[in-house]
């Protein structure tokens, strides 16, 4: 799997628990779940450019 992807899915799985904190009313959270989600931006544009230069270079390398 990509090194990517990976990435994507471990800052997903680590918001996971701020975001039901924050769900339940604790600040401090929302605050580490938006930092997460501009984590996840930039993985998720690691990502897209990786697939675009395997789709360029014609497969899998």
């Amino acid at each position: 799997m990509s090194e990517h992807y990976d990435r994507l899915c471990s800052i997903l799985e680590e918001a996971k628990n701020d975001v039901d904190k924050a769900e339940g009313g604790n600040k401090a959270a929302t605050s580490r779940v938006r930092k997460h989600m501009q984590a996840v931006k930039a993985a998720a544009q690691d990502l897209r450019k990786e697939m675009l230069e395997l789709r360029d270079s014609g497969g899998a390398s």
